[in-house]
């Protein structure tokens, strides 16, 4: 009996063992032209398997390249496109660098410091005004999702001039949107807190029970 463990290893198992057999009995055959059209036959099946991915970009092309690399680089076809290499295949990426982006209040995150940066840059008017306006209603949203409670207005007022270094001021008069306002708006923050709140809830419930089932044992 023949056993997976004594047979050659598969370059893309995906694809199976047939289909492997397959591209070895292609690199055998001596005509190049018989040699091209069973090669096209074997990208038809190799298609056939992964049919789920015939609408992704570039797909035809994947599916002749994992021939070659089936063929451990060995088959000689024409191919309609640029035959892949064993040198390019064993190419690692390039290492992608960690942005290195100091967070003075992480709850706000690198996109609302980019949005201050942004708008600080801008010159003084309307735009600017709004802008600040929008962001500081941002700013106080997204304190209240992570911090799950009120927040006093001066806060965020406080934040926004620390974050801008003095650059970005709100008018005196200028009324923030209400915290009830906000939670109606955004109904994960409030769901949020009634989860943490029943997590707690729920741990007290438990050891109440467990207590009261030890207190049965005792009597």
């Amino acid at each position: 009996m023949e056993y997976n463990t004594g047979r050659d290893h598969l370059a893309i198992p995906e694809y199976g063992r047939n289909v492997q057999k397959m591209v070895e009995f292609a690199c055998e055959i001596a005509n190049k032209e018989e040699r091209n059209n069973v090669a096209k036959i074997i990208i038809g099946v190799m298609g056939q398997i992964n049919s789920q991915n015939k609408n992704i970009e570039g797909y035809e092309q994947k599916l002749w390249n994992h021939l070659f690399i089936i063929s451990d680089f060995k088959l000689d076809v024409e191919s309609p496109y640029e035959k892949p290499t064993r040198e390019a295949l064993a190419q690692k990426p390039d290492r992608i660098p960690y942005r290195n982006i100091r967070i003075k209040y992480k709850h706000y995150g690198v996109a609302i410091q980019s949005m201050v940066d942004k708008c600080s840059s801008l010159p003084d008017g309307d735009e600017k005004t709004s802008f600040t306006k929008a962001l500081a209603n941002h700013m106080k949203t997204s304190y209240l999702s992570w911090n799950r409670d009120s927040v006093n207005d001066e806060v965020i007022t406080n934040h926004i001039n620390e974050l801008s270094d003095g650059k970005l001021k709100l008018a005196e008069d200028f009324k923030y949107i209400s915290t009830a306002e906000i939670l109606a708006k955004n109904p994960s923050i409030s769901s949020n807190k009634k989860k943490f709140t029943g997590k707690k809830n729920n741990g007290k419930n438990k050891n109440s029970g467990r207590n009261k089932g030890q207190n049965r044992k005792r009597y």
